[in-house]
C-alpha cells in the first residue's frame, strides 16, 4: 500500500478547522494517507447574494483539500434552496424562492468564492447547481428515495422539537429538505461532504442515503461556526453582513467594530498564523493591536497589502483620531434612504430605519442628527451613517 509522505498537511487538513468527521477521524486519515484521491464537495444555497466571513472557514477548507489533488465540488443549491432550509429557524420563512431567483442571485458567488478557491489553473475546483438533477426527479423516485427516512427521524431535528413546544407550523416543504440534499451526495457519487456544524443533521441523512442506495461509506467533515465565546455568530446579523466583497475601509472597519471575543476565531479560523503564535496572544493586554492585525490579514487577503495598509491608515485617521475623511462615497437617489441604500453604503430600507431610531446618521455639514427616514437633504451634504460609514449625498431624482 502507498503511505503518502507526511509533511504536516494532512494532520492540518483533519484538525485546524474542523469540529466532526464521521465516522471517525482515524478512518478519513488512514484512507488519506494511503494516497487514495477523494470527490468531495459543499453546498451553499443561494437565498442571498452575497457571501461572508464566515463562509471562509468552508471555503478555506476547500482550499486545503485543493491544494492536496482531491477532485472538490463547490454545489450550487438552485435546488435545495426551492425547499427552503429550515436549519436554525425558528418558525417556517415567509418566501420560498424559484430556481430562476436562486440562479440569479449564484451569478456573484463564484466571483466571491475565487478570493479564497481556484475554479481554473491546476485542479480548479467543479462547479456544478443541484437543481439540475433535483428538478428532474419523478415522483417514483422521491418515493424511492423517501423510504429510506421515518417521520421520526426528521422529526427529532432541534428546530422541529422547539416549533412543536412553541405550537409554531412545520411547513411539509422544509420538513423534505434533509432528503434533497442527502441526495446530492448519490447523484454526484461522492466520498465525503464538508459544511458547517449547523449542517450536521443533513449531511449525516445523505450519509445515510449513500449507505442504502449506493452502499458507500461517504465521510463528513463539519467546520467550526464562527462565532464568539459567547456563542454569537460573526460576519453575518440581520442588517449587517461582513462580505467577502466589502470594500477595503469598510472591512476593516467592520471587523474592528466586533467584540474582543472574536479575535482568537478569526486568526484561528480564517488565517494561517501558527496556532502556537495564536495561543500566545494576550486578548486583554492588547486587544486593539491584535484586532488590527487580524483587520489587516483579513483586508489584504481579500484584497491586497496595499489597500489592507490605506484602510488601516484610514480607520486610524477617521476613527481614533476623530477626522471626517475628505474623500466620501457619492450616494445618488431621490431622498437620503435610498440613495444609501443603493449605493450600498446600508443594506436595506430596514437597516436605514434602524440607523435613524438609534440616532446614528448625522450630518457633517450642520451636526443635526436626521430623525426622519424619509429625509431628503440638500445635495452635496456630507453624513456619517453608524460608526464606520461616510457618503456625500447627491440628488438624483428619479
Amino acid at each position: 500500500m502507498k503511505v503518502v509522505k507526511d509533511d504536516g498537511k494532512i494532520d492540518e487538513l483533519l484538525t485546524r478547522g474542523v469540529d466532526r468527521i464521521y465516522p471517525s477521524k482515524e478512518k478519513l486519515e488512514e484512507l488519506l494517507r494511503s494516497g487514495k484521491k477523494l470527490r468531495l464537495y459543499q453546498g451553499f444555497d443561494p437565498t442571498g447574494d452575497k457571501l461572508h466571513i464566515g463562509h471562509m472557514v468552508g471555503l478555506r477548507k476547500h482550499r486545503q483539500w485543493q491544494d492536496l489533488g482531491h477532485e472538490v465540488i463547490f454545489l450550487v443549491g438552485d435546488g435545495t434552496g426551492q425547499a427552503g432550509d429550515p436549519t436554525g429557524k425558528a418558525k417556517t420563512r415567509e418566501k420560498f424562492f424559484t430556481q430562476e431567483e436562486l440562479r440569479a442571485n449564484a451569478k456573484n458567488y463564484l466571483t466571491q468564492a475565487k478570493k479564497i478557491v481556484r475554479f481554473d489553473g491546476p485542479n480548479p475546483i467543479k462547479i456544478m447547481y443541484n437543481g439540475d438533477w433535483l428538478n428532474k426527479l419523478t415522483l417514483v423516485d422521491v418515493l424511492n428515495i423517501a423510504q429510506h427516512f421515518s417521520v421520526q427521524q426528521l422529526i427529532e431535528r432541534d428546530m422541529f422539537q422547539g416549533r412543536l413546544k412553541e405550537g409554531v407550523s412545520i411547513n411539509l416543504r422544509e420538513f423534505l429538505y434533509p432528503l434533497l440534499q442527502g441526495y446530492d451526495s448519490v447523484a454526484m457519487d461522492v466520498d465525503l461532504e464538508l459544511g458547517g456544524s449547523d449542517q450536521t443533521f443533513n449531511m449525516l441523512a445523505g450519509r445515510m442515503l449513500m449507505r442504502a442506495m449506493k452502499g458507500k461509506e461517504k465521510f463528513v467533515m463539519t467546520t467550526p461556526l464562527l462565532s464568539d465565546s459567547k456563542g454569537v455568530k460573526i460576519g453575518k446579523s440581520e442588517d449587517n453582513i461582513i462580505g467577502l466583497t466589502d470594500e477595503p475601509n469598510d472591512l476593516f472597519g467592520k471587523i474592528m467594530s466586533l467584540s474582543d471575543d472574536a479575535i482568537i476565531p478569526l486568526f484561528t479560523l480564517l488565517t494561517d498564523v501558527p496556532l502556537d503564535e495564536i495561543n500566545s496572544f494576550n486578548i486583554k493586554k492588547n486587544p486593539m493591536e491584535l484586532k488590527k492585525k487580524i483587520a489587516h490579514l483579513l483586508v489584504a487577503t481579500l484584497h491586497s497589502e496595499k489597500e489592507a495598509k490605506e484602510a488601516e491608515e484610514f480607520f486610524f485617521k477617521t476613527f481614533q483620531k476623530g477626522e471626517i475623511p475628505d474623500e466620501m462615497m457619492e450616494m445618488r437617489g431621490d431622498s437620503l434612504m435610498d440613495a444609501a441604500v443603493s449605493s450600498g453604503i446600508v443594506s436595506s430600507r430596514t437597516d436605514f430605519r434602524r440607523l435613524v431610531e438609534e440616532e446614528a446618521i448625522v450630518n457633517l455639514d450642520s451636526g443635526d442628527i436626521v430623525s426622519d427616514s424619509n429625509f431628503t437633504p440638500d445635495s452635496g451634504t456630507r453624513f456619517k451613517i453608524g460608526k464606520r460609514r461616510f457618503g456625500r449625498f447627491i440628488s438624483d431624482p428619479s
